[in-house]
C-alpha cells in the first residue's frame, strides 16, 4: 500500500497579527507549524501502514523553509518527504495549489502506484477546505470528506469503508480505491516520535522538486497566473461594545434571577422564544 499525505506549513494562528495600516497579515517573527488538521491525516496514514505495511510519502507545496515541517513528519514515521518549491508557485490560491499537488502526485505514482491520498479537512490560514476535493477531482479519485473513522480497508477487493460526519449524524460509506480522504479533527492522537525516527529525520534529505520535476505541464495554471481568487482586504473584527450582564443574587433568588435573564434575552431576540417552543413540540 502506498499512501500520500498532503500537508501545509502555516503560521501559528495564535500569534498572527494584522498590520493596522496596510491590513495585511504580519508574518515576521511568527513561528511556522504543520497545519494541525494535517497531523490527523498523517497519524491515520501511519496507522494504516502499521496494519497493512507499505509506504507513506508526505507531500508539501511551499517555500524552502517548509522542509522543517516535512522533516517533522518523517520523525513520526513517514518514509519519504517531497517539497514542491519554486518561485513560479508564489501567490497560488486553492485552484492553483490543487493543480500543482495533483501534478506532483501523478509524478509520484509513476514510481509506485498511489492507493490513498490523505489531507486534513482544511488549513487554519485559509479555512477553505477546497484543496483536497480539488486534487480528487483532477486525479479522478473517489472523494471522502470529513472522515471520522476508517472502518475497513480491503486490499484484495480494492475497497475502503469509512465513517464520515454529516449534518444528520454519521454516514457509513464504502467505495473503491484509489481514494482521497480529508480527515476530521480529534479523530486520533498523534504519536510521539521515537529516537530512531528522530535520528533518521535529522539525516533525511528532503526531495526538492521545482515545477519541472513536479510534472507541471501547463505553467499558466500555477502561481498568480493560475489563481483567479483576489483577496481585496484582510482585517481584524471590530471589538464588541456590549458588556456582560452581572446578576446580584443578594437581591433575588437564583430562580428569579434566571427568569429575569431569560426575559431579557427573549425581549432582545423576539423570534427565539417561538423557535424554542416549536423545537420543543417536535
Amino acid at each position: 500500500m502506498h499512501i500520500v499525505v498532503c500537508i501545509k506549513q502555516v503560521p501559528d494562528s495564535a500569534q498572527i497579527r494584522v498590520h493596522p495600516v496596510t491590513n495585511t497579515i504580519m508574518r515576521q517573527g511568527v513561528p511556522a507549524i504543520v497545519n494541525p488538521y494535517d497531523l490527523f491525516a498523517v497519524e491515520e496514514a501511519l496507522r494504516l501502514k502499521d496494519k497493512f505495511g507499505g509506504r507513506v510519502t508526505v507531500l508539501c507545496m511551499g517555500p524552502p523553509q517548509a522542509e522543517d515541517s516535512l522533516r517533522k513528519c518523517v520523525s513520526f514515521g513517514c518514509d519519504d518527504a517531497i517539497l514542491v518549491t519554486d518561485r513560479a508557485f508564489a501567490g497560488a490560491d486553492t485552484l492553483a495549489t490543487s493543480y500543482a499537488l495533483a501534478s506532483a502526485i501523478t509524478t509520484i505514482s509513476k514510481e509506485q502506484k498511489v492507493d490513498l491520498v490523505f489531507t486534513g479537512k482544511q488549513t487554519i490560514d485559509g479555512d477553505t477546505a477546497q484543496v483536497g476535493p480539488g486534487i480528487a477531482k483532477r486525479l479522478n479519485l473517489q472523494l471522502l470528506t470529513y472522515v471520522s473513522r476508517i472502518v475497513d480497508v480491503d486490499l484484495k477487493d480494492r475497497t475502503i469503508t469509512i465513517e464520515r460526519r454529516a449534518e444528520g449524524g454519521v454516514q457509513v460509506l464504502k467505495t473503491a480505491l484509489p481514494s482521497l480522504i480529508t480527515m476530521l479533527e480529534n479523530t486520533n492522537t498523534m504519536r510521539f516520535a521515537n529516537m530512531d525516527n528522530m535520528i533518521r529525520a535529522a539525516r533525511y534529505q528532503v526531495k526538492m522538486w521545482n515545477k519541472d520535476a513536479a510534472g507541471i505541464e501547463d505553467p499558466t495554471k500555477i502561481g498568480l497566473k493560475g489563481s483567479p481568487t483576489i483577496v481585496s482586504k484582510v482585517f481584524v473584527p471590530s471589538p464588541r461594545n456590549e458588556k456582560a450582564d452581572c446578576i446580584n443574587l443578594d437581591e433575588s433568588t437564583p430562580r428569579d434571577a434566571a427568569l429575569n435573564m431569560l426575559q431579557k434575552i427573549f425581549t432582545a431576540h423576539p423570534l427565539l422564544e417561538d423557535d424554542l417552543v416549536e423545537r420543543g413540540s417536535v
